[in-house]
């Protein structure tokens, strides 16, 4: 969720006198369980729970009619078992009932839990249920995958939240800030212009990236209508869905097969579904369910013995720890398998170490290989995990699966994220010529790209440009339509937009990943707020009249899109035909242009030339004289062609991009 990226850490060393102390050392001796069975298991025997509690005293099941407000109808005590685990069984199916843990730890009766891995939750999550999931699957479910992808960079990736995406009285969705809501066709404005799946559509995105779906910890699922907002970086039942984007979050299937419904619907309709995952925290500290299940065990410590806080937000969990790296492997398996998902977005990765996020990749690689992986490259504080085992953006040549998201290519285009009024290379600010041309090869080794003049990375990080997720703007931080509005505050609106369309151009026409946020296509803003993880819909939902008063801003997203698509040069997978194919000009303030030479990747055009304008003033370049199509020019883009020119010496208009492409 954090933003904030730590090339150089900043957080104090602790004492000498506390730095030989390693409160987490005794976990290294704990044993460990690899099982399948952990947490519930109904069979044709009946109904069996194993819960991991190495240093528990005692522990049991408590079961209970509902999933709130309602007291407990049997107690079980539980076997101490192989590998730190505690069982106990019933010789009937408990389909319908709901069930908590208690430990015993250092003499004390812990509070109740719902486990690590409960799979099905009642209303807030409180108490885990029993369900039988064969009976969410839609129809057709056992038919169903997501879109057929050879290559991660072969995605454009789509980044929304259920509430923003459909809340709005102008989507015309029925089930507003609902999983169902993806599954309505036909959705318009008041002008009949598509919303919902069929937008989707219309714009020519490959997959979906969902915010937190899983059961997370402030909403309250049974007050619904105080329409509560949070983007759900605060996890609760890792492995459950949220209940507040159900129809009943009373129902423990509900949620289960209205997320399936949704995953379909939107496979149907050709879309993949990226799931955002936050195993780097949990909301609460003593009182979550890893802590109640095993004290301690799943977080790092300082010296002190207090919380480690990495990901800023009060704990970080201990990736490098065997039980808790199992759990992150087996938790995105289970996602795949159980849900279809089709790829992972990790928050704040770098909290992992390098081995697990190895594992992850491989794990998911083994069930469906176009299943893909990708993260923050950064965390939010420092961390006792060393930094050569971290998951960072420096270190993902050491993790051939994984992709990270390039920070240079966004502060470069748009401005530093910190700073409002800071401008960038599409809003004329000079001298960050070459940091755009790092994001343009994907942080790969190119011999023409001098990564000591790069402002965030000093080094080509990426061994290919399949491991960079190119963007501007995300959920977090001000999004692009802001950042414009505050750094170019006497502009006009017009000029903002092709602002906007210059910076998409320079993301969408990179090597690497493309990723854009929800709403940009029709110029959505979040009047002004960066952080609006829980501003009300007034700050966050989509004003979906926006597509009809910015037509044409959509229209060049929906065209730039496709060019990407039909135009394989785009989306070069290794570091040799990048620095083979494409080929810089000298660079001048303001203007950055390279062509992509002798059909790269087998693209049907044998050059494509493309040249970005910054700065506030017209510019000229030299091209070739030979017969070219004019793709893009002047704020206006057409992937067939918009003109043709013989070359020679063009104008290039200001803050704008012009693409020129040859067959022969």
């Amino acid at each position: 969720m954090n933003s904030i990226q730590l090339a150089t850490l900043m957080c104090l060393a602790a004492p000498a006198a506390l730095s030989a102390q390693n409160p987490d050392s005794r976990f290294e001796t704990f044993p460990t369980y690899d099982g399948t069975d952990l947490e519930l298991t109904v069979d044709a025997s009946g109904t069996h729970w194993r819960l991991w509690s190495p240093e528990a005293e005692a522990a049991r099941v408590i079961l209970y009619p509902t999933g709130a407000n309602t007291a407990a109808t049997d107690t079980l005590d539980m076997t101490r078992s192989e590998g730190g685990t505690w069982v106990a069984s019933v010789p009937r199916q408990l389909y319908g009932d709901f069930y908590t843990f208690s430990i015993k730890h250092s003499g004390r009766w812990l509070d109740e839990t719902p486990g690590v891995w409960a799979k099905a939750v009642g209303v807030n999550g409180q108490r885990a249920a029993i369900i039988d999931f064969a009976t969410t699957n839609p129809e057709g479910w056992e038919a169903d995958r997501g879109p057929a992808l050879a290559h991660i960079n072969d995605a454009v990736i789509y980044e929304m939240h259920h509430r923003d995406f459909s809340v709005s009285p102008s989507s015309g969705i029925a089930n507003k800030g609902k999983f169902l809501a993806l599954t309505e066709p036909a959705t318009h404005n008041a002008h009949g212009e598509a919303t919902g799946i069929d937008h989707l559509k219309e714009l020519g995105v490959t997959h979906v990236h969902i915010l937190p779906s899983y059961d997370y910890n402030s909403v309250d699922e049974a007050n619904l209508p105080a329409n509560t907002y949070n983007w759900g970086y605060d996890p609760l039942n890792y492995n459950a869905p949220e209940g507040s984007y159900s129809t009943n979050p009373s129902d423990p299937a509900a949620r289960v097969r209205e997320m399936k419904e949704m995953v379909k619907s939107l496979h149907d309709n050709g879309l993949g579904v990226v799931m955002d995952v936050v195993y780097n925290h949990t909301a609460d500290n003593d009182n979550s369910n890893f802590s109640l299940t095993a004290p301690g065990y799943y977080y790092r410590h300082r010296p002190d013995g207090s919380y480690s806080d990495a990901s800023g937000c009060g704990n970080e969990t201990a990736s490098d720890r065997q039980q808790m790296r199992d759990y992150i492997v087996n938790s995105v398996k289970y996602w795949a398998d159980e849900y279809h998902i089709d790829g992972f977005r990790f928050d704040l990765m770098a909290i992992h170490d390098i081995e697990t996020m190895n594992e992850v990749a491989a794990a998911l690689k083994e069930i469906r290989p176009d299943i893909f992986v990708y993260g923050e490259g950064w965390t939010a504080g420092d961390s006792p995990l060393p930094v050569e085992r971290r998951a960072l953006k420096e270190n993902v040549a050491k993790m051939p699966q994984v992709a990270v998201f390039s920070d240079d290519l966004r502060d470069a285009v748009k401005g530093h994220y910190t700073d409002a009024a800071d401008r960038g290379f599409a809003t004329g600010k000079p001298g960050l010529e070459e940091t755009v041309k790092i994001g343009i090869v994907a942080a790969t080794a190119h011999p023409q790209v001098d990564y000591s003049k790069g402002a965030n990375s000093k080094f080509p990080y990426a061994a290919a440009p399949t491991q960079v997720i190119n963007y501007v703007s995300c959920h977090d931080d001000l999004m692009l339509t802001d950042k414009l509005r505050l750094s170019l505050p006497d502009d006009s609106e017009a000029d903002r937009q092709r602002a906007a369309r210059l910076a998409q151009t320079i993301v969408l026409t990179s090597q690497g990943t493309p990723f854009i946020f929800a709403g940009e296509e029709i110029f959505r803003d979040k009047k002004g707020v960066h952080n609006s993880y829980k501003s009300p819909d007034s700050i966050n939902a989509i004003d979906w009249e926006l597509k009809h008063s910015n037509a044409e801003q959509m229209a060049y997203y929906k065209e730039l899109i496709r060019l990407r698509k039909e135009h394989p040069a785009f989306r070069m997978t290794t570091t040799d035909q990048v620095a083979r194919h494409l080929r810089f000009d000298p660079v001048r303030p303001g203007l950055v242009s390279y062509s992509l030479v002798d059909n790269a990747n087998g693209d049907s055009w044998n050059e494509i030339k493309v040249v970005f304008n910054g700065s506030n003033e017209a510019q000229t370049i030299k091209v070739a004289r030979k017969d070219w199509t004019v793709i893009a020019e002047d704020g206006r883009i057409n992937a067939d062609g918009l003109s043709t020119t013989r070359g020679g010496t063009l104008t290039v208009a200001p803050r704008s991009a012009l693409i020129l492409a040859r067959s022969k």
